[in-house]
């Protein structure tokens, strides 16, 4: 919604509301949509590329790191992740102020809080260096930016587990109780397919099995859809919040 207008030769600010809701969705969409683009494109025009491993075994999936290495896959995901990244962290400092006017300043919740904003943050950040640094590049950084990622979201999700069962504790609102049923849920969904795909990796790598890599592609789907899920909770948080922006212009003197 917009709203201004000029009156006697004083214009109004420019005022810009969208749903907090419709901003999340968003955010949570345009790496979804990327990832789903990237990994088509990759099995559709670049599959032996995108499949081949030191192994040189059968494989019917290409990785994520895989497909978002080559061209023009590469380009796209790195247009919605860096598209999604500010809207991200405006999320994750929605969540601290949040956090903070429902818990006593020397609570230890409080304290959960800050670590939480951390991990949130150190988790946009491995996906940012994963996504601008691929493994075709320098592979160490990109593996660094993997697991910086990988660990810090796990933390993020358990803290903020933590935090909402202190909140769903003291609430009445039956959204607030679904919304941390579900954060829990898809953190054991995230934790078991974190495991299956360490698990195929190590298989692949161990044994060069046909297949291994094929199952350690889909779990890590598996990981970052798990994980998109849990963020796009924050709409039954949010959903009567907006986003709001605001344009001042000077007076105009006739």
């Amino acid at each position: 919604m917009i709203q201004g207008s000029n009156i006697l030769g004083y214009e109004r600010p420019l005022v810009i509301r969208i749903s907090f809701a419709t901003c999340i969705v968003v955010t949570v969409c345009l790496p979804l949509l990327g990832l789903i683009t990237c990994v088509s494109i990759s099995s559709l025009f670049h599959f032996e590329d995108a499949t081949g491993t030191h192994c040189q075994v059968p494989n019917y999936l290409p990785s994520i790191s895989a497909s978002i290495s080559l061209s023009p896959e590469c380009h796209i995901w790195r247009f919605c992740i860096g598209l999604h990244s500010a809207p991200r962290l405006l999320v994750a400092f929605t969540y601290f102020r949040f956090y903070k006017s429902r818990f006593a300043a020397r609570s230890s919740e409080s304290a959960l809080s800050c670590l939480n904003l951390t991990f949130s943050i150190f988790e946009n950040l491995g996906l940012l260096l994963l996504t601008y640094v691929s493994s075709n590049e320098t592979y160490f950084v990109h593996k660094e930016g993997f697991v910086l990622f990988i660990v810090s979201s796990l933390i993020y999700m358990l803290i903020t587990c933590r935090l909402w069962r202190s909140i769903k504790k003291y609430s009445l609102s039956p959204e607030d109780a679904k919304s941390h049923l579900w954060k829990v849920r898809f953190l054991l969904l995230n934790v078991c397919f974190c495991a299956f795909a360490g698990f195929f990796y190590w298989k692949h790598n161990m044994y060069c099995e046909s297949g291994s890599y094929t199952f350690f592609a889909l779990f890590e789907y598996l990981v970052v859809f798990s994980n998109m899920a849990f963020h796009l909770t924050a709409v039954w948080d949010f959903k009567s919040r907006e986003v709001v922006v605001i344009s001042s212009f000077e007076d105009k003197d006739f």
